[in-house]
């Protein structure tokens, strides 16, 4: 991973071979960002996407292996419990063109990964919230 900064934005490259959720939960922390965005593309050689079913509060996944072009990753950074929280969704591609997309559990970069991040200043923190089945903002 390299990065650099312009002003509040950072342009990050992640590496063959890096985990994108943990990269980036790292750097974060190592920023000191607690608030802001992320969007990115890029190739990655294994997903694991989830959709969450609402009425049943159950989250399922699905495991995605071979190659993949990252077509989407967008995301927020928020706080849970003092700790920096990323919720991200990805939208992948395979060498059929057939996409899929979801909440993204974890992806490990094949090639490169091309990440914008925006901090702002400040923080919104997390709590689970019982009835949706959700780690929701708490304002």
């Amino acid at each position: 991973m390299d990065y650099k900064k312009f002003g509040n934005k950072y342009f990050v490259r992640l590496d063959k071979g890096e985990e994108i959720i943990g990269k980036l939960k790292e750097f974060c922390e190592e920023q000191n960002i607690k608030l802001g965005w992320i969007k990115g593309i890029g190739a990655v050689r294994q997903a694991k996407i989830g959709l969450f079913e609402v009425d049943s509060k159950v989250y399922h996944t699905k495991e995605l292996k071979g190659d993949y072009e990252i077509t989407s990753l967008l995301g927020n950074i928020s706080t849970k419990d003092g700790k920096v929280y990323l919720h991200l969704h990805i939208n992948l591609s395979d060498d059929g063109y057939k996409t899929y997309g979801g909440h993204l559990d974890s992806a490990i970069i094949s090639a490169t990964g091309e990440i914008i991040i925006e901090s702002i200043e400040g923080s919104v923190d997390r709590e689970f919230n019982e009835e949706i089945g959700l780690n929701l903002y708490k304002f």
